[in-house]
């Protein structure tokens, strides 16, 4: 059993908080974005989403550190925060001037895919609320030594939206470590948001610096590689057999790089079609690997967020088991079961993760 540190429920208001952006997520179903006349909303985000997660499957008492343009765009994603049971008295209201040119609400457009055709998404998120709040903006002090936090996840998609929610996210971190709070980060590697503010050179900056706060780096070999200069060795063949040596030296060589790492987790996905991937995870602790049991040609309806539940099912298993194998297990059944059904967001219970892991098939349930 490893042992996290973790501040007792007692004194603590939140089990866990989220930082990051939460968006309009737009999706056309069965369709596609470029052909579309209805879409159906949902709210999403890389960090927001395991905040939800480990509320509305998991059972925990969760918030998000946001920040939304104040008006009817930015209601309409608290309400669907709400909805899912994550608390929203941390988020920062900000004033707009009815256009967006002050500040806006973040859309995402992102469409399914199926077969041999990828998903595909199209963000509209510049010069968001939250990308341009400042610590000032959220009253982190108060947060995390006041209320009290056990845990505080955030990302690489927060940090890359702009060199302002770099500073925020490194003194978000910096409190929380502070006050006692475990940091989980996952790097969630994505080019086309790091280009505009200094590309890959700009993405190891942060994310180094970064990563010397974190207790739980969550990442795949893309992510390694990309923010912390960790690659994976192998050719690609290699990589499409889930070359396993090849992960563990990557990843002892980050728990070597990073002596603050005390767990160290990535998915292993190897995608077939948009819609059959064979599926799995790593988690290194104590200087031991643990593998999940391996989803082979696992149908997907929606991809999107199977990475941010595989966070919340670890997150969850590790506060409340201290076991890195459940913990990994927690993870990989819930990121699978998450990619069942359409949105961002985990609609599975704990019993669907637990029957899951214990090796429950998909007869029907009467």
């Amino acid at each position: 059993m490893m042992n996290l540190n973790l501040r007792s429920k007692k004194e603590c208001k939140y089990d866990a908080v989220s930082l990051g952006e939460v968006m309009l997520r737009f999706d056309p179903g069965e369709g596609r974005i470029r052909t579309a006349r209805n879409f159906r909303v949902w709210e999403g985000g890389g960090e927001y989403n395991v905040a939800r997660g480990l509320r509305r499957c998991f059972g925990l008492s969760t918030a998000v550190i946001t920040a939304l343009a104040d008006n009817e765009a930015g209601l309409l994603i608290e309400d669907l925060i709400l909805q899912g049971g994550v608390d929203t008295s941390l988020v920062t209201w900000m004033k707009t001037d009815g256009i967006g040119r002050t500040c806006r609400n973040g859309i995402n457009f992102t469409e399914r895919g199926f077969g041999v055709r990828g998903a595909k998404g199209c963000s509209d998120r510049a010069n968001t609320a939250i990308s341009g709040a400042t610590p000032n903006d959220f009253d982190f002090e108060t947060i995390f030594g006041k209320l009290g936090v056990r845990w505080l996840h955030t990302g690489g998609i927060y940090a890359a939206l702009s060199e302002q929610s770099c500073e925020t996210a490194l003194a978000a971190i910096k409190t929380a470590k502070k006050y006692g709070t475990v940091v989980s980060y996952d790097l969630n590697y994505r080019p086309s948001m790091w280009d505009a503010i200094g590309g890959q050179q700009k993405a190891r900056e942060v994310n180094k610096e970064i990563a010397s706060y974190v207790d739980v780096m969550i990442g795949n070999e893309e992510d390694f590689t990309a923010c912390l200069g960790f690659e994976i060795e192998g050719n690609d063949a290699d990589l499409k057999e889930l070359n396993l040596s090849g992960y563990q030296n990557m990843i002892h060589r980050a728990a070597d790089a990073y002596p603050n790492f005390k767990a160290i987790a990535t998915t292993l996905r190897t995608v077939k079609t948009a819609t059959v991937n064979d599926w799995g995870a790593i988690c290194w602790a104590d200087h031991t690997l643990y593998r999940s049991k391996d989803y082979k040609s696992l149908e997907i309806l929606d991809r999107v967020g199977g990475g941010d539940s595989f966070a919340s099912g670890l997150i969850y298993g590790l506060m409340e088991t201290g076991d890195p194998q459940t913990a990994v297990d927690y993870g990989a059944a819930h990121g699978a079961l998450a990619m069942t059904t359409p949105g961002d967001t985990t609609m599975a219970s704990l019993k669907e993760v637990e029957a899951l892991v214990n090796g429950k098939g998909a007869r029907v349930q009467r």
